[in-house]
Formats: C-alpha cells, structure tokens, sequence
C-alpha cells in the first residue's frame, strides 16, 4: 500500500498488527483478524476487493477478541448475492442462549457492478473467489477478497525454491555484516 505505516503494539491478547492507511483511507485504522496464507500459495491472485460481511451481534464480540479463522472458506455466488462458505468464527462465550453457528454461511456486501464482474469472471474463465484476510476497518469487518487461478504442482514447487533461496541470501546478508 503506497503511503502505508505499519507499527505493533502490544495488547493484553498477544500482539496485533495495526495499520495506518494511505490518506485516502480517512486515517482508518485497520486491525488484522485473520489471514489466509494457504490462498496465496494454492492461487495465483489476479485482482483484489474489500467486502463488507453481513454479521450477528455475537460474531462480532468473537471477531473483536480475535476468534475467527479463514481456513478453508470460498466465496460462492448464489442468487443475486455472493457468500462466504466455511469461515469458522468461534462461539462468544458471554452471549445468551441465542448465539451463533460457527461454520454458517455469511453474505458478503459488495456494489452491484462489483458483483457482476466477479460473477462472470468466475463462471466464464474459471477463476476462483477466495477470501485473503479478515480485518477490521475502522468499526466495520471488512474481508478481501481475490480473484485468483489455481496454481499447479510445479508452480507451488518454484514458489517454494524461490521462498527458500531469499531466505539462504538474507541469511548470508545477515552473517557478512
């Protein structure tokens, strides 16, 4: 992100990841809930957008104390609409009788031409929705979302002896200096 600050602080949970935003942003802060590193390793990501996510009460006191996880989940188009199939958000210990299924199907909120882009791409080239993180913006969950062709075997192979070659050289970096 161009004009992006990044910082850690320390909270009473672990350490979270805050993030100032470019200016065009308004000075939201962002907050990290979940990632979904497998996505970028199984696909090769096209094109990105940010979605907001139809919630209940209880799903967001479980996302505020981070229990949410974006193992395994998609993003489908049914209907008029598209959804996210299979994030796991943990049960909020605190809520009444009336909470929440952890692994329902949540509505994803996009513009309409937006959705329409994403649908066509999806059924006509054989692209694949996956949800790439789960984050707060400002007082609102937010999920990106990607477009992406999944890779074959011999691409994760050159990802991985890319990944492992950068290591050995920052390695050899590190101990020079």
């Amino acid at each position: 992100m161009k004009g992006a600050r990044s910082t850690v602080a320390r909270g009473g949970r672990g350490d979270y990841r805050f993030q100032t935003m470019a200016s065009s942003d308004k000075g939201h802060v962002t907050k990290l809930i979940a990632q979904n590193k497998k996505a970028r390793f199984e696909y090769d990501i096209s094109d990105t957008w940010e979605a907001g996510l139809m919630l209940t009460g209880s799903e967001v006191k479980s996302m505020r104390a981070g229990h949410a996880s974006l193992d395994g989940a998609f993003c489908k188009p049914v209907g008029e609409g598209l959804w996210l199939i299979g994030m796991h958000v943990s049960e909020y210990q605190a809520a009444s009788y009336n909470g929440h299924v952890p692994k329902r199907d949540r509505k994803l909120l996009l513009h309409k031409h937006e959705l329409e882009k994403l649908t066509t791409k999806n059924v006509e080239r054989g692209f694949t929705i996956v949800p790439l993180r789960l984050y707060w913006r400002g007082a609102h969950v937010k999920v990106e979302i990607g477009l992406g062709r999944g890779k074959r075997q011999h691409d994760k192979r050159d990802a991985i002896a890319d990944r492992e070659a950068k290591r050995d050289i920052d390695r050899a970096m590190k101990a020079h200096r």
